[in-house]
């Protein structure tokens, strides 16, 4: 029911109403798996995946229908321009409810102080940011046992392009197979910054409008190329559904998936030189 209570046509003319989406969705994500899940002693060690699921089972019928809504709007434009007209609707929609997720993640993850729910987000967070001592940076980072001064890599601008480069395929490739299956890529990385969040404010709840600000400034940019990617792919995907390769049709869908490409390309490099170069300036 919850699922399919989101007409993607209103949602366009008012975007900003995911963010509420994205609220409802994420906490109940959390709160079903707090209290179905977090006391199974098998299930309960893979809490984060399921966290995700939830996310995206709720979002899925969404994705869905947006995405072939935009495949169909595709077919009458092109341009950068007119692409851009075209489909920044959709892609804002995409971010508030990302900025949901975030919030309602985070929100949750610090007020029922249970480290199972974001497992998996916690060692993935450890194994970017301390690959040589994932365990030992687990137990530091577990809720109530934060330490400061967590060792880092020193972040190359190059490194960052190549790694957002490798999840931008990975989100092409997923929404090629399955239009709408890009949402799992989307929710797993709104709960890695939700994660990274908590750890950043040593999961104090007052801190989460700074945590949030400290990875969104590069976040929004990095997050709204994968949105595009996932468009792109799922506008490709349809339209190769619906048309075939011989349709006339085709020549402008891949024109307008190239160049929804290419602007996910120069919001990456936006994101890199905020997260390298600005970042820092304000926060350690």
């Amino acid at each position: 029911m919850l699922e399919s209570i989101i007409n993607p046509k209103r949602v366009e003319r008012g975007p900003v109403k995911m963010l509420f989406v994205g609220l409802i969705y994420g906490s109940l994500s959390l709160l079903l798996v707090k209290w179905f899940f977090s006391t199974d002693p098998v299930l309960s060690n893979f809490a984060g995946m399921i966290v995700v699921i939830f996310c995206v089972m709720f979002s899925l019928p969404f994705m869905y229908f947006l995405i072939k809504q935009e495949a169909e709007e595709d077919e009458h434009v092109e341009g950068l321009l007119s692409v851009w007209r075209v489909h920044k609707d959709a892609i804002f929609a995409f971010m508030w409810l990302f900025l949901g997720f975030i919030l309602a993640f985070s929100f949750f993850h610090i007020v029922l102080q249970d480290d199972n729910l974001f497992n998996a987000q916690i060692k993935t967070y450890c194994m970017i940011n301390s690959p040589g001592e994932i365990e030992k940076c687990v137990q530091e980072y577990s809720i109530g046992d934060t330490i400061s001064g967590a060792a880092t890599k020193d972040i190359r601008f190059l490194s960052i392009i190549e790694n957002n480069v490798y999840v931008m395929i990975f989100t092409l490739i997923f929404s090629l197979i399955f239009g709408a299956g890009a949402i799992f890529v989307l929710a797993w990385n709104a709960s890695v910054i939700a994660a990274a969040i908590g750890i950043f404010t040593k999961y104090q709840l007052a801190e989460i409008p700074f945590g949030v600000l400290r990875y969104m400034i590069h976040g929004f940019p990095e997050i709204a190329a994968y949105f595009i990617t996932a468009l792109a792919g799922g506008i490709l995907g349809v339209g190769v559904i619906k048309n075939g390769f011989r349709n006339p049709k085709m020549i402008r869908i891949l024109e307008n998936t190239a160049i929804l490409l290419f602007i996910a390309l120069v919001f990456l490099v936006v994101a890199a030189t905020i997260e390298v170069y600005l970042t820092p300036i304000f926060f350690n």
